[in-house]
């Protein structure tokens, strides 16, 4: 048994970003918050599938150039190959739930824009 308070872990910039609560062996979760105007930036991943369930905000993701306009409650999963990106382009922050299964370091490919 594991036991993490999300107080504990930091978000990858300072206060936002990626903040992983838990990492391997068989799953990554954690919290994402993106400020206005920032994105993940489009992206795959090889083997891993990727899950977000948005807590507050309303950004736009975009999968296989598809967009879709989120509301809290909804989750998205992005299957491995699939080419995704989160934008937040409204004036609040976004929060959400991210689950990547199995967990893979060094998974994740970048697009060029």
């Amino acid at each position: 048994m594991q036991r993490v308070n999300e107080e504990e872990r930091e978000f990858r910039f300072g206060d936002c970003g990626p903040k992983y609560i838990f990492r391997g062996p068989n799953i990554d979760w954690g919290i994402l918050v993106l400020k206005p105007g920032q994105s993940l930036k489009p992206h795959y991943h090889n083997q891993v599938e990727e899950t977000f369930y948005f807590l507050c905000g309303s950004p736009k993701i975009i999968v296989e150039r598809q967009e879709f306009r989120v509301r809290p409650g909804d989750a998205f999963l992005i299957e491995p190959k699939e080419k995704h990106d989160l934008i937040n382009d409204t004036q609040e922050n976004t929060r959400a739930v991210i689950i990547k299964y199995p967990s893979i370091s060094l998974d994740k490919v970048d697009l060029k824009i």
